[in-house]
């Protein structure tokens, strides 16, 4: 598994995840609960690899060089 998610892709990941991980704390009733989706980002910052990237062939982290 090749990484392709770059640097500013992964902070922009990780802010977007938190901010969607605070409606948890924010929101009431059910709606409280679509904060779990900031998981998704910040489990693909992680590990600098998004599966929607490799599908539509989308790479923002740099070409290692050989």
């Amino acid at each position: 598994m090749d990484s392709n998610v770059g640097t500013v892709d992964r902070w922009i990941r990780v802010v977007v995840g938190l901010v969607l991980l605070s409606l948890l704390f924010v929101l009431e009733g059910n709606l409280k609960w679509i904060g779990l989706i900031g998981v998704i980002p910040l489990l693909t910052a992680a590990v600098k690899w998004c599966p929607l990237y490799t599908l539509f062939g989308i790479r923002t982290c740099p070409a290692k060089k050989k």
